[in-house]
Formats: C-alpha cells, structure tokens, sequence
C-alpha cells in the first residue's frame, strides 16, 4: 500500500519467452505480480503486431491471475468483448482509437470485465475528461505503443501527477496505470507520482529471473508506504 493505495506490478508478456510462456507466467506469479499484461497489437493503429483472442484463451487457463489486456488495434469496440469472452480481466482502449468510447467502455463492463482508457504520450489529459466517470482505470503510455525495450518518457510524470489530481478532486474510484520503460531506475518516481499498476516487460522478462525481478521492483516501492 502506497499512500492508501494498493501497488500492482503487471508483468507484460511482450518481453516474454513464447516458447516457455507457462513456465514464464508461473515464475512471475511466485514473484508476487499482481495481473498480467497482454499487449494486443495489429500491425495498423500500431507498427507491430502481436497476440490475440486465442493466446488470451489459452492464458486463462494457466494462470489465476488477472488478464489486464491492452488493445492497440483499430476499431477497439468491434472485438473489446470477444477479449472478455476470452477471459480477460481487464480490457483497455486508446482514446485515439475509437470514436464511440463511451459504448465500447460500457460494454466491456457489462460483459463482466474492469474497463479501462489509454493515452499515447502526446495525448492531453483533457481528452479524458468526459469518461473519466465511467473507467475502472487510465492507463498512461510512458513510450509510444509498438515495441517493447523503449526509454522512458520522462514527461509522463507530470502527466500521472496531474491526473491523480484530477482523479482526487472528482473523487473517483478509478486507477492509475502505466506502461513503458518501467525498470527498478525509475519505479519509485512513478509510484510517488500517483501510479498503482506498473507494467514492465523487458526490466522483469529480460532479467535472469523474472520472478526475483518481480519481487525487486515491488519491493523498490516499500518506501513510499
């Protein structure tokens, strides 16, 4: 717990070995990670293309942890809840990406999952302002989506401090996520920031063990309690 609020690291399978993806998944597990992070890429709204329903499928049944899946795919709300029906936990969409926001997120909700919105690092906040009440969670990209190993934007500070402001000030129960370039270097700054869900791929994945590098990164934000 960070200042009341409950601190999640979500590891991202982006930065994962395919070929040993359940025994990765159990490793983070053991570590103490909070969800699961699935980037769904499809090569158009974004330059890469990854995972989709089926791995989604296939992840439910090997974990027992949440399934916090980003869709950065054009047209979100044709498929938002075919990733619920899949058995993601969580189900997050760009603001750039859909023009009908409003109903993908509630339709996300009714099919049974946390619904959140994301924003590309040059989004404003302002963009958020009329479904803030509606999300479980907002999610703030610290790299432009695509790719797994970028730097951290470090302007993405600000922007998770002023949305905290902005969260408390409504007083909405809605969390903080963050996604890009996340490593034990950076960690406490986004926690002190207001974040509670820390996604990171290649600082967990790209360690020798994940699982103590799960623990490492939990254990980095202790002095914020």
């Amino acid at each position: 717990m960070v200042n009341g609020r409950t601190i999640d690291i979500a590891p991202s399978i982006l930065s994962a070995d395919f070929s040993r993806l359940a025994e990765e998944i159990q490793t983070v597990e053991q570590g103490g990670a909070g969800m699961i992070h699935v980037d769904v890429m499809d090569g158009h709204f974004v330059p890469n293309i990854t995972v989709g329903l089926p791995v989604v499928k296939a992840l439910a049944q090997i974990t027992h942890l949440p399934l916090d899946t980003h869709l950065m795919i054009s047209e979100p709300g044709r498929y938002a809840e075919e990733f619920v029906k899949a058995g993601a936990s969580m189900v997050s969409v760009h603001v750039e990406a859909d023009a009908h926001l409003h109903r993908t997120v509630m339709a996300i909700k009714a099919a049974g999952a946390r619904a959140g919105v994301v924003i590309n690092p040059a989004t404003p906040l302002e963009s958020l302002q009329e479904i803030m009440g509606f999300v479980d969670y907002v999610l703030i990209m610290s790299v432009n989506p695509g790719f797994g190993g970028q730097k951290f934007i470090g302007t993405a500070l600000d922007k998770v401090r002023r949305l905290r402001r902005l969260i408390d000030q409504r007083g909405l129960p809605v969390r903080i996520e963050i996604d890009g370039g996340i490593d034990l270097g950076n960690i406490q700054q986004v926690v002190e920031a207001g974040a509670e869900i820390i996604v990171s791929g290649s600082a967990i994945f790209g360690a020798k063990n994940p699982g103590a590098a799960v623990r490492e990164l939990r254990e980095a934000t202790v002095q914020w309690v």
